[in-house]
């Protein structure tokens, strides 16, 4: 079976003796937490307790405290250190002032527990970690699959990348893209919405978020004012409460709403933004054209290969630390903008769509010191969109 590079990083944390830290298994549904965590316990002969929130029929606060106590037992009154893994931990009620509580009492009493904690719900991890367990957690991120990785689990080309986008799950359904669209609408995307978003806080409109999220998907790659989603939204109120959905859904692992990139914060508040999916097939399984349309005509390409480099970005900077936004100065555009401290990335891509004549000369004027990079085209230093994809590209100066 295939396995990811963060398996590796699992065994090492697993193996550390010096740090008491929670460790945090984050991302998406679908991407593999649990796979991961299974595999990196299976490279291990230590003592471990495996639970998952998903086995009692009400899981409480008691269950976890039980649990807990369980794994403390199996020390051998401190004598050996037990591995902790808790999956589905957003299912537990009040599951963060919980785990405080016990985490507290075993820094105290020098217990050796290692906690792993894991959850089909990111919204609901991070939510929980930021109310009531900061400073006690590292977290491991669990991303989308990247071209690389789908084409060695799954012998994926690029097309088939651009497509099917990085889900595991549903890769085992890719012969047959009506099953395959299925999968991911019921399996992945209404899941995402109904179980982490709406979950999340007392959402008022539904229907709303759900027709905010199809409409996001739909202008993937494009800039959108929040004006103009009102006027494409019904019963949408105003904008205030469509940015607040935005955020919640971009939270959830679904849909950035990328800011201008400019030097003041005022200006990137104010500026309207340029719509994201974090996978392309958010946007492929919910379009109506077939994949021979939306990979054949030269626009609809150009906004899904688009769509794949700014995933791969929002992916990359949320390991490697740094902003993604784009530009735009009357007429003049760059896609994308990475700023990582001082440093400046623009990035264009050319990737058969139309497209105006080139901002990048504009913005290297106003900003020189930036990097230049080319995606796609046949211009002199440019990277095909494949090797972009691939990671092997260096994203700054070093």
């Amino acid at each position: 079976m295939f396995e990811r590079k963060q398996v590796a990083t699992l065994v090492e944390r697993m193996q550390e003796t010096t740090n008491p830290l929670i460790q945090v298994v984050v991302g998406p549904r679908q991407t593999g937490k649990s796979t991961m965590l299974s595999q990196a316990l299976a490279k291990l002969d230590g003592i471990h307790h495996v639970v998952s929130a998903d086995d009692p029929i009400e899981p409480s606060a008691n269950w976890l405290q039980l649990e807990w106590q369980q794994a403390r037992n199996m020390t051998n009154n401190g004598q050996q250190p037990v591995l902790l893994v808790i999956d589905e931990i957003q299912k537990v009620p009040h599951w963060p002032n919980t785990i405080k509580a016990l985490w507290d009492a075993d820094r105290r009493s020098n217990a050796p527990l290692k906690v792993f904690l894991s959850g089909s719900s990111s919204l609901l991890l991070h939510k929980g970690l930021e109310d009531s367990l900061m400073g006690r957690f590292e977290l491991i991120r669990s991303p989308h699959w990247s071209l690389q990785e789908t084409r060695e689990a799954f012998g994926y080309t690029l097309d088939d990348y651009l497509y099917f986008g990085g889900y595991p799950g549903a890769a085992r359904f890719s012969h047959d893209v009506q099953r395959w669209a299925a999968y991911m609408r019921d399996a992945v995307i209404e899941p995402s919405i109904s179980q982490d978003v709406l979950a999340m806080e007392d959402i008022r409109k539904p229907a709303l978020m759900r027709a905010l999220f199809r409409l996001a998907a739909a202008y993937s790659g494009q800039e959108l004012s929040f004006n103009k989603m009102l006027g494409q939204l019904q019963d949408a109120g105003n904008t205030v409460t469509v940015a607040h959905y935005l955020e919640l859904l971009q939270k959830a692992g679904m849909i950035a709403a990328l800011p201008k990139y400019a030097l003041q914060e005022l200006g990137r508040r104010r500026s309207s933004p340029r719509l994201m999916v974090f996978d392309t097939s958010l946007m492929t399984a919910l379009s109506e054209k077939s994949r021979e349309r939306l990979l054949g005509e030269p626009d609809l390409r150009g906004h899904i290969v688009e769509s794949a480099v700014g995933a791969f970005l929002l992916a990359q900077s949320s390991a490697e630390g740094f902003d993604v936004g784009w530009w735009r100065e009357a007429h003049d555009e760059v896609d994308f903008v990475l700023q990582k401290g001082s440093a400046i990335t623009a990035i264009e891509v050319k990737s058969g769509k139309e497209s105006s004549q080139s901002g990048m000369a504009a913005f290297l004027q106003k900003n020189p010191q930036a990097k230049r990079i080319i995606v796609g085209g046949s211009s002199s230093g440019a990277c095909s969109i494949e090797e972009f994809l691939l990671g092997n590209i260096e994203l700054f100066y070093s």
